[in-house]
This record gives structure tokens, sequence and C-alpha cells, in this order.
């Protein structure tokens, strides 16, 4: 199937995403109501600190003008009492602080948690039509690189939004207690500040979306290439794919560049008109020291202050950018949990097992005037119809491109038919639940799956609960037995996906076990003998004429 490889520029929803997102807070708000708590204390004792800083720098100043002029001395011992107030209120900070950031740490990785289960648990609801559009890298890079950006920012996130509000109202207060002229020269510059954020916000929140698409074609290709890396070997496609590695690598440059250039650009932008407001400040204060109107350790607290002021700011410009690549994520995340879903199965299906748990279907399988098209536009199967009774083999030969492995695919309802019936034992596939169908049927694909694990755990894939007895049988049937026994731990010996150890015909002969251990009443073979020799190939037959007998069995070739 083709997949799209326009790139949105944008988020399409970013409050809707937002919203979505936050709705993942739900369970937490205990744990957040704790965070703003401690939050709340850990910057009214920040914000209190340069105050009392003041205090001890205008008794400091006032000591060594008494003691220039003979009139007295520095008071060392209050100096000392108000730095060691100053030195418990930062550590009770700081600690408060911890405390702040400990919680929303385990509320972020609880979220992403959550997020990665929830996708997990939707992939394997998702029709294969999704997959037809998706490479896979695509679909790990939002399981892994967006739910990560999503944890990284929103642990950021959470406490620096408290932190900026509680320290901004509090700031505010303190100046306007200090001097309200001086609060009111320091605020002439926010408003500037706040429209070079809110500029500068609209121009790279586009790029921040882009960064996170490419992200995604840089490892499905990464992906495709390497689990395809002796085809592109054999033919030489080194160059070709390294060019296209190169292609989609420059726009991830590109929108990456432009992105955290932006997000870069914000603070030093906002720190220069915030310059501007603390030389002013500076001036005009010690015009009114100069004057007698405030005390030297009054304009010292009120310069700080007002870098605190700046701060905030500063962190709500830069936290619009983390909100723009963290909505860019989560949309990505978003896309995947709201994919519709196979049909949920019928309320009350059909059973296929009586009272003592026996499987009671027999096989029969008709297909009545049946008609499909992967795509609505594009029907491939017009009007098909075929009675098999129970036990029947039943060759499906035809060209490539046929639609010969299509018929097995809308038989276990990996795809829903446009109009028609398929029926087993005269009951409509839609009766059973997807579980209970793909139960009756054992199937060995041309291409040969196997996963991370031993060989034994490989053949018994399709029955989790087989003694090590009725392994071993499968793979005597299947003719694999004695390849597995040459190996140095038999039956348990690792293996990984790409099953690099052992050959493409040893594959597919592990693929055959696995469909002999199962002993299902439909058997299902598309093109199961193409990677083995003529002489396997033999042995195999033979084997499978006691597999196939009394039993209703598909078999796809090209050869007769």
């Amino acid at each position: 199937m083709p997949r799209p490889n326009r790139i949105k520029e944008r988020p399409q929803d970013f409050k809707g995403t937002m919203f979505k997102l936050f709705s993942y807070l739900k369970p937490y708000y205990l744990r957040i109501a704790i965070v703003m708590v401690l939050t709340i204390g850990a910057s009214i004792l920040s914000i209190f600190g340069p105050k009392v800083l003041g205090e001890a720098t205008t008794l400091l100043f006032e000591g060594v003008t008494d003691k220039l002029n003979g009139t007295g001395g520095i008071d060392y011992a209050a100096i000392f009492q108000i730095l060691m107030i100053l030195a418990f209120m930062y550590l009770a900070s700081f600690l408060l602080n911890y405390l702040a950031n400990f919680n929303t740490s385990y509320i972020s990785t609880n979220i992403s948690y959550r997020l990665r289960r929830e996708i997990a648990e939707k992939i394997n609801t998702l029709p294969l039509k999704f997959f037809d559009h998706e490479t896979h890298g695509e679909i790990l890079s939002r399981v892994t690189n967006d739910v990560d950006n999503i944890a990284a920012n929103l642990n950021s996130s959470i406490q620096q939004i408290l932190s900026a509000i509680v320290t901004v109202i509090g700031v505010l207060w303190m100046m306007v207690t200090i001097s309200l002229k001086l609060t009111v020269i320091a605020l002439l510059i926010v408003p500037f500040s706040g429209l070079i954020a809110l500029f500068i916000v609209s121009k790279s929140q586009k790029y921040f979306y882009a960064q996170q698409a490419y992200l995604g074609k840089v490892n499905g290709h990464i992906e495709e290439m390497y689990s395809g890396h002796v085809i592109v070997k054999t033919f030489g496609y080194e160059k070709k794919a390294q060019a296209d590695f190169e292609k989609l690598n420059e726009e991830l440059y590109k929108t990456a560049y432009k992105s955290q250039f932006m997000a870069a650009i914000m603070q030093p932008a906002t720190n220069l008109l915030g310059n501007l407001g603390y030389v002013l400040v500076c001036l005009v204060g010690g015009l009114e020291v100069i004057a007698s109107k405030m005390t030297i350790g009054n304009v010292q607290a009120f310069i700080q202050y007002v870098r605190q002021l700046n701060q905030p700011i500063t962190q709500a410009a830069q936290l619009l950018n983390v909100l723009q690549a963290m909505s860019a994520a989560a949309e990505r995340v978003f896309e995947v949990l709201n994919a519709q879903s196979e049909k949920e199965d019928v309320k009350d299906p059909v059973s296929i097992y009586d009272t003592d748990d026996k499987i009671t279907i027999r096989g029969d399988v008709t297909f009545e005037h049946i008609r499909f098209g992967y795509d609505p536009d594009k029907t491939i199967i017009h009007d098909f119809s075929l009675a098999v009774k129970a036990g029947e083999n039943i060759a499906i030969v035809g060209p490539t491109g046929a639609g010969k492995t299509t018929l097995v695919k809308l038989l276990m309802r990996f795809y829903d038919l446009d109009s028609g019936k398929i029926l087993i034992d005269g009951h409509d596939i839609n009766d059973f639940t997807r579980h209970d169908l793909r139960s009756l049927f054992g199937m060995v694909l041309q291409d040969a799956w196997l996963y991370s694990g031993t060989i034994g755990d490989n053949i018994r894939y399709g029955k989790k609960d087989a003694s090590e007895k009725e392994v071993q049988k499968a793979a005597r049937l299947a003719h694999v037995d004695h390849f597995i026994k040459t190996l140095d731990k038999g039956y348990d010996t690792e293996i990984n996906e790409e099953s690099s150890a052992i050959s493409q015909g040893q594959k597919q002969l592990l693929t055959i076990a696995r469909a002999f251990l199962k002993d299902p009443k439909i058997l299902i073979l598309d093109e199961a003998t193409s990677s083995v020799d003529t002489r396997t190939e033999e042995l195999i037959q033979k084997g499978m004429e006691d597999l196939m007998r009394g039993r209703t069995s598909f078999v796809i070739a090209h050869r007769l």
C-alpha cells in the first residue's frame, strides 16, 4: 500500500491536544497539590531572600558610615544573625524544590508509562490497514522518541508553571512595598518582552512538529535499511540508501536547526529588554539613595527582584517553546491512540466449544458473493463464491497479485469485506469473536516470522501449554528435529527476531512445526515450502498428508 510522504507543517489542534494530554494528570491531583504547596513554599522563601539580604547590606553600610564618622561601628553579630537566617531560608527552599522535583518526575514517568502501555494495547487492536500506511520505524518513533519528549517536557513544565506564577505575584508585591516608582519603571519593559515571546512562538510552532515528523521518517528509513541489509548489499543499493538517508537527515537537520534556533533566541531577546529595565532601575535607585529617600539595602533588594521578575517571564517564554514541542509529540502519539480500531466483536457471539471445552466446528467454509478492495475505490475481488466441505483440500493457484493471499486474510478477518459473506459451518465469521475464529486456523506463510527467544518457544507460539514431547513430535513431523539436535543447546537455543543464525529454509520448517503443534481445524499454507529444497519438500509433504487428513486445507501455490 502507498505510504504518504507529506509532512504536516504544524499541529492541527494545539489546544485540543494539550487539553487531552493534561487530562492524563487526573489520577495525580493529590501529588500535584503537594507539588503546588512545595513550590509555593520554595518560591516564597526565595522571594524573601533579597529583602533579608538587603537588611544585612543596610546594616553593613550604616556601620561603615558610622565608623568613618567616628560615631559607632559595624554590628557583626546582627549581620551574622541575618546571614544565618538567609542561609536557612535558601537551604529550606532547596529542599522544598527537591521534593517538588521528585513528585513531578514521578508524575511524568507514570504518564509516559501509561502512554506506552496504551499504545501497545492500541496496536493490538488496529487493523492491518493501519500498518499498510505506516513504516515500523515511524510507529516505533512514536512509542519511544515522542513519548520521551512528552515525559521530559511535562516534568519541567509542571513545576515551572507553578513557580513562575508564585514568583511573579510575590516579587511584584515585594517590589511595590519597596518603591512604587521603581516598580512602574521595571514593568514598562514587560509588555515588550511578552510581544517578542509571542512572535517567536508563532514562528517556531510549525518547526517543532516537522522536527518530530522527520525524526520518525529517519527512524523508519534506518529500520527498513537495517532489517533488509542483506538485500541492500546484494543489489548494490548502499549509495542510494545513503542518499535517501542524507535527504531525510538534511530535512531533519533543517527543521531541528530552525526549531532549536527559535527556542534559543527567546531568552537572549527577553534578557536584552530585561537588562534595559535593570539599568533604569539602577540609575533611578542610585538617585533615590543619594536623596536619602531609600536605603542602599532596599535598592540592592529591588535590583535582585527585577532579576527575579525577568526570570519567570523568560521561563514563560521558554515554556511556550516546551509546550509547542510537547504538543507536536503528543499529537503524533494521539494519532495512533485515536486511530480507528477493528470493529468490536458481537455481544452474543457463536461459541466454537461444547460443554467439555472441545471445538465443535467441522470446517465447512463458504464464500458468498464477496467483494473487497484494500482501497475503497479499487476493488480487486468481484463477486467471488466458493463452497468447501469439511476435510477438503483446496488449492488456490494464480499469478502474482491475483488475490490468493487476500482470500485467506479475509477468511481470518484481517480485513473486513466490502460486501458478501464468509461462513464457517453456516455461521457468518462476524458472529464469532476474532480470538475464537482465528483459533480455528493454523497458518504457514511464505515469509517465516520468528521472535527473540528459544527455538522451543517459537514452535510453541501457537500452543503455549504444549509439553516438551509435543514440541519434539511437531518438529519431527516438520523434519526439523534433526537440525535442532545438532545445535549446542537444542530446543533451548536462543535466536533473535532476524534469525540470522539459521537459514531461511530452516526458519520456514520451524513455522511448519508450529502449525503441526497447533493441530488446527482449518489449515492455510501460503507457499509454505517455497524456501526448502526439493527433497525436504517431499518429506514435509508426506508429513502434511497426515496433518491435512480430516481437516479443511487451503493451499496457496504458484505451481501445481
